[in-house]
């Protein structure tokens, strides 16, 4: 990894930590990871190879950000307050969170140390026809992560002020 590597992943993981001290649900903390994500997205991804089972791994591994994103969105917590709906990243949330980026840091640090035959052997036994297939992969698993995320605290904090609303309607 290099420099432009570890600040990609320092951001990534500053977003974990601004996310633990809990805000207000606002277009901003909405865009925010998105835009932060899409950017490390466009700055790897140079083109998603489809060839043998590239496309296979790429599903996998995007699949397994969806699900680690929607843990973490339901372990985040979610409060109403009368200027709107807060949310606040617990232990859980982070772990789910910083698991993924732990793993696929883990695998860039295990190809750069050693590895990298038996992740060349992994890729010819099962037609992964180049390491833009990995990368591709693995940007697509943290960007459906943060989607993900995104969606499962968006729809819960919509359906906690949707209550709130139907609550005063009802009392009037």
């Amino acid at each position: 990894m290099n420099t432009t590597d570890y600040i990609v992943n320092a951001v990534l993981v500053l977003l974990v930590v601004r996310q633990a001290r809990g805000s207000r649900l606002s277009l901003g903390n909405l865009v925010l990871p998105v835009v932060l994500v899409g950017a490390t997205a466009l700055y790897y991804l140079r083109e998603v190879p489809t060839a043998g089972n590239d496309l296979v791994l790429e599903l996998a591994l995007a699949g397994a950000g969806v699900v680690l994103g929607v843990l973490c969105g339901i372990t985040t917590r979610l409060w109403r307050a009368a200027d709107g709906v807060y949310a606040k990243a617990g232990l859980a949330a982070a772990a789910f969170w910083v698991f993924g980026m732990a793993f696929r840091m883990g695998f860039v640090f295990a190809d750069e140390h050693g590895a990298g035959d038996a992740i060349a052997d992994f890729s010819r036994t099962h037609e992964i026809s180049s390491a833009q297939a990995w990368v591709a992969a693995f940007v697509l698993m943290a960007l459906s992560e943060a989607v993900a995320r995104l969606v499962v605290i968006r729809y819960r904090g919509y359906r906690l002020a949707s209550s709130a609303t139907a609550k005063r309607s009802v009392a009037m």
